[in-house]
C-alpha cells in the first residue's frame, strides 16, 4: 500500500532541508524563495522495532520494511490560488499525496530571509491554508455550475445528492474553514473524494525549532501557539529540529540514538512523523515471516484477512481460503514459530476475520 505525504510550507522555513535529511537527498537548500522548483520524491523506510527484534528469530535472507515516500513541494506564497509565486504548479502538486506535512517556521535567524519579514508561526499557516481552501473553492463553485441545472430541474437523486454535498462543502470554504471542517456521511464523502480537494487532506503540522528547543518545545511561544490552533482542528503538531535531522543523516543508528539521547531527545523527527502519519491516516502493519523474507505490510484499520491478502497480491485476495495467524508478542513469547504452534498460539481464521496491528500472517489460497 503505497502512501505519499507532501512536505509543504512557506519559503525558507527549512523543508529542503528536514527532506534532505530524513530522505538522505540532496537536493538545493538555499536561503532564498523557490529553491524548490520541481517537487522532489524521496522513499523512506519505517522503522520498526519489532522488525529489528524478530530478524534473529527468524534469520531471514530478506527483510523488507514498510515505506513512505515524501515529496518536497515548492514554497508557497499569498496569492498561490491566482498563480503567484509557482502557485498552480504548487497545488497540482499536493493534489498527488494523501497527506500534507506542513513545516511551519518556529525559530529566529537573522540570516536566514522570511518571505513575510518576520517569524509568525499562525501567518503562515493561516496563509497557506486560506490558499488551499481558494483553490478548493474554486474546483467547487465550477462543478456546482455543471451539476445544478440537473439536480433542480430533472431531479435526478445522485445529482441532487452531489450538488448538495458541494453546497456544504462551498458554504464551510466561504466562512474561511476548510474542507475538513465539514462533516460528511460515508456517501458525501465518497462524492467529494472525486474532487482531490486540497484542504479536506489530512494534515500534520511540523514545527520547526531551534536545536537548543527541540527538547522543551513549550519553551518557544510560536510553537504553543501553533499547538492551540492545531488542536482547534483536531490536528497534530510534532516538533522537529531539521538541522539535527541533518545532522543525524550522516550517522550509524548507534551513533543516532547516542546523539539524541545527548541532546535529551527520546527518537528521531523522522520517527516521530512516520507514527504520526501512520495515526493521521489510519494505519497499522502486520506481517509475513520465514526463512526466505521478514516483511512489514501496511493496511487500513477495520481491513479483513482477504483485503490484507489482497495487499500483497489480487490472487491472494480473489481465492482466500484462510490465514493462520499469531502475534508478533506470541512470537517474542516462545522464540520459534514452531512453540508458538505447540502452545497453541497459532489460529486459523476465516473470511470476517478483522486483521490486527502486529499479526503474522501466512495466507492460504486457490485461485
Amino acid at each position: 500500500m503505497g502512501l505519499k505525504a507532501g512536505i509543504v510550507g512557506m519559503p525558507n522555513v527549512g523543508k529542503s532541508t528536514l527532506f534532505n535529511a530524513i530522505t538522505l537527498s540532496n537536493v538545493e537548500a538555499a536561503n532564498y524563495p523557490f529553491a524548490t522548483i520541481e517537487p522532489n520524491s524521496g522513499v523512506v523506510e519505517v522503522m520498526d522495532k519489532r522488525i529489528d527484534d524478530m530478524i534473529p528469530l527468524y534469520n531471514p535472507r530478506k527483510v523488507i520494511r514498510a515505506t513512505l515516500e515524501f515529496v518536497d513541494i515548492a514554497g508557497l506564497v499569498k496569492g498561490a490560488s491566482k498563480g503567484e509565486g509557482l502557485g498552480n504548479k504548487f497545488l497540482a502538486n499536493i493534489r498527488e499525496t494523501d497527506a500534507i506535512c506542513q513545516v511551519v517556521r518556529c525559530f529566529e535567524n537573522n540570516e536566514i530571509l522570511h518571505v513575510e519579514g518576520s517569524v509568525d508561526a499562525i501567518r503562515d499557516v493561516e496563509i497557506i491554508n486560506y490558499e488551499l481552501a481558494l483553490a478548493d473553492l474554486e474546483v467547487v463553485e465550477k462543478r456546482i455550475e455543471k451539476v445544478a441545472k440537473k439536480a433542480t430541474t430533472t431531479k435526478d437523486k445522485e445529482a441532487m445528492l452531489e450538488y448538495e454535498t458541494l453546497l456544504k462543502i462551498k458554504k464551510a470554504l466561504e466562512s474561511g474553514n476548510n474542507a475538513r471542517s465539514v462533516e460528511l456521511n460515508s456517501i458525501e464523502a465518497n462524492i467529494v473524494k472525486n474532487f482531490n480537494l486540497l484542504s479536506i487532506k489530512p494534515i500534520i503540522y511540523v514545527a520547526n525549532l531551534n536545536e537548543s528547543e527541540v527538547s522543551n518545545p513549550t519553551s518557544n511561544a510560536e510553537y504553543n501557539k501553533l499547538v492551540e490552533y492545531a488542536s482547534k482542528e483536531n490536528s497534530l503538531v510534532i516538533p522537529i529540529s531539521a538541522q539535527i535531522e541533518a545532522d543525524l543523516a550522516s550517522l550509524e543508528a548507534g551513533e543516532k540514538q547516542e546523539f539524541l539521547s545527548e541532546l535529551g531527545i527520546d527518537e528521531s523527527g523522522l520517527d516521530k512523523l512516520t507514527k504520526a502519519m501512520y495515526s493521521l491516516l489510519g494505519l497499522e502493519t502486520y506481517f509475513t515471516a520465514g526463512e526466505d523474507e521478514l516483511r512489514a505490510w501496511t493496511f487500513k484499520t477495520g481491513m479483513t484477512a482477504p483485503e490484507c491478502a489482497g495487499i500483497i497480491h489480487t490472487d491472494f485476495q480473489r481465492g482466500f481460503i484462510k490465514a493462520e495467524v499469531y502475534t508478533y508478542e506470541n512470537i517474542m513469547e516462545y522464540k520459534s514459530e514452531l512453540k508458538v504452534k505447540e502452545n497453541g498460539k497459532l489460529r486459523m481464521e476465516g473470511k470476517e476475520y478483522i486483521v490486527k496491528d502486529g499479526d503474522i500472517m501466512f495466507f492460504k489460497f486457490n485461485v
